[in-house]
Parts: C-alpha cells; sequence; structure tokens
C-alpha cells in the first residue's frame, strides 16, 4: 500500500464498527495532491482548454506480455486514478495497457478557478490524452461519476470505444426530476469546506461498503481528507462545487438508449448513492438510490447490455472484494 499513509493508517486501531483507538492527526496534502503518492509513476499531460493551461495526472502502465488491448480507468467523484491500483495490477497482469487518469478538477490534476465543468469537456480532455498516447479503441472502464463520464465518452465518440464497463456508475436516475431540490454552487462550496476524515469514513462505510468498515481503506480517507484540508482547500472546495453541479444537471439516464457499443454493468446491490439525497424530504429520500432496480432498468435500456450483479457489496465493489471483481471484469472484458 501507498507509503505516505500506511504509517497512519496502521496507527488507527481499528474497533467494531470503524471507530478508531483515539483520534491520529491527519496529514495534509497539496492542491494537486502534493505529498501524496500513488502506487505507479504519475505522468502529465499538458494542453490548452477554455483559454487555460492545464495539466492532466495520468498512469500508463504496461503490462510484460501484451495482448494488444488498453483499459482506461476512470474514477470516481471522491476517488483518484491510485485507487483503481488492485485493477490495475491484475489488467496488467493479465495483458492489457492500463491508462488511468485524474480528471480535471480532481486529485493530482489541476484546479482551474474558472472552468466549465461539463461531462463533454471532460471526455474532450480524455480523448486529447487517448489520442497523444495512439490509443484509438480503449476498453472503457468507468466507476461512479467516471461511469457517467464513460457513458458520455461512448456516446460521444462510439467509433473510438471497443467496450464500456460501468461500474455501479451514478447518473442512473434523475434526482431532480424525482424531487431532490435545487442547489446552488456556493451551497455545495461551504459542504466541500466542512468535509473532514470522520465525515468522509461514516459516508464510506454507509455507501461504499456495505457497512462494514476495514482498516485497508483508511488510505483513501486519509488521501481525501489531506486533499480537502490542504493547503488548497478552497480551491479543490470550488472545483468540487463545480463537479457536483455537473453531476446533478447533467443525467445521462435518458440518453442510454442511444449507447451503440458493446456495455457491461457491474452492480453492487447494497448501494444506495444518491447525490443530494440528505437533502431531499423523506419521502423522497426513501426512493432514491435503489441500485438493484437502478441496475436493471439501466440493463434493459441499453441495447444488448450484460448485467453482473454483486448482491453484499455497496458502491465500490471493486474495493470491497477486489479479487473478486476482477476476476468478473476480466471475464466480463474478455466477452464483449
Amino acid at each position: 500500500m501507498l507509503r505516505t499513509v500506511l504509517a497512519s493508517a496502521l496507527l488507527a486501531l481499528a474497533l467494531p464498527g470503524g471507530v478508531s483507538a483515539e483520534p491520529q492527526p491527519q496529514p495534509t496534502y497539496g492542491p494537486e495532491l502534493e505529498g501524496f503518492a500513488y502506487p505507479f509513476p504519475v505522468e502529465r499531460f499538458l494542453f490548452t482548454s477554455q483559454r487555460q493551461p492545464l495539466q492532466m495526472a495520468y498512469l500508463d502502465v504496461r503490462p510484460a506480455t501484451p495482448n494488444g488491448r488498453t483499459a482506461v480507468l476512470l474514477h470516481g467523484k471522491n476517488f483518484c486514478a491510485a485507487t483503481w491500483e488492485s485493477q490495475i495490477r491484475a489488467l496488467s497482469a493479465a495483458g492489457y495497457r492500463v491508462i488511468a487518469p485524474d480528471q480535471i478538477g480532481f486529485c493530482k490534476s489541476s484546479k482551474p478557478a474558472a472552468y466549465q465543468f461539463t461531462f463533454r469537456q471532460l471526455a474532450e480532455n480524455t480523448h486529447a490524452l487517448l489520442a497523444k498516447l495512439g490509443i484509438e479503441r480503449p476498453v472503457l472502464v468507468g466507476h461512479s461519476t467516471g461511469g457517467m463520464l464513460a457513458a458520455h465518452y461512448a456516446l460521444l465518440y462510439p467509433k473510438a470505444v471497443e467496450q464500456l464497463v460501468l461500474v455501479n456508475p451514478i447518473g442512473l436516475e434523475d434526482w431532480a426530476a424525482k424531487g431532490v431540490p435545487p442547489t446552488s454552487v456556493e451551497h455545495w462550496y461551504e459542504r466541500e469546506l466542512k468535509v473532514t476524515a470522520d465525515s468522509i469514513r461514516a459516508y464510506e462505510t454507509a455507501t461504499y461498503y456495505a457497512g462494514q468498515w476495514e482498516p485497508r481503506y483508511e488510505p483513501w480517507v486519509t488521501m481525501l481528507a489531506g486533499l480537502n484540508g490542504g493547503t488548497g482547500k478552497e480551491a479543490v472546495a470550488w472545483d468540487s462545487a463545480l463537479l457536483y453541479d455537473m453531476i446533478v444537471t447533467e443525467p445521462v439516464v435518458y440518453r442510454f438508449p442511444q449507447i451503440a457499443v458493446p456495455t457491461l454493468l457491474m452492480i453492487g446491490q447494497k448501494d444506495n448513492t444518491a447525490i443530494g439525497k440528505d437533502l431531499a424530504p423523506p419521502e423522497v429520500r426513501g426512493r432514491l438510490g435503489n441500485y438493484p432496480e437502478l441496475g436493471k432498468a439501466a440493463a434493459q435500456a441499453i441495447p444488448g447490455a450484460r448485467l453482473v450483479e454483486f448482491p453484499a457489496l455497496g458502491h465500490a465493489p471493486q474495493m470491497s472484494d477486489p479479487e473478486g471483481f476482477n476476476t468478473a471484469l476480466i471475464k466480463g472484458m474478455s466477452a464483449p
């Protein structure tokens, strides 16, 4: 696991329910996650977008024995390229070249003060990166918000995608249409400024890990808490607020019937993710984030889609059960 966070993770003596024996000091990182080590060398894609120079951090891991295929892993809102570590190792061992970018506004990439965040823009940025690397028809694997991005990418560049894999994607329902009240960017910003390691851990336990916390998840809490509490926390919180606004105002569910590439849905059945759910009235809140139903509906809406369900897992099946998930992923990628 990562050198910079192992020490603090091991110091946290986890008790049942994920409660530490005593509060531990949290390290802080720079606005581009300076000080937090990734498990593979980080490369930089320098480009101009919306009249400003930006840099997109990414991992490019080549296999010892190539199979001629490339997997592009697209992270979620509270995730980074590094959180794909287990999948990168498994896919590389299976012969895949693996590209895992940090999107603009996230993790080790630029945090522009003024940027029109849209899924189309993020897809265009990713397409430019892949063009620079000479990658023409990858398998796109998108998790959570990365699943929304992967779907938009496949809609925008259908001939440039070999296969689409959506792992507990959000955007499977239109939260505003179901009753989640509108939320201003300023409100999202104020919420993000209040993020702490404790709030991250509590949310992830309930949503990502189906109520089961394990100490091996702690490095990813440290990663987010250190980024949100570091020297560039205002810039990080502002971009995060803009990204939340993008997510809630650009549901992709209505365009599922237009997806024209082979698609595999991988859904942890205990997921209950719905952005802004806590702001909704109780009678609305209980109807949101029903992933057993949402996964089946998406599989029916996307032409020819296949569905793999993980009954005991939550929003992050690739992290809760990496061995089982990786086996299912590689099997699903071998039979598009």
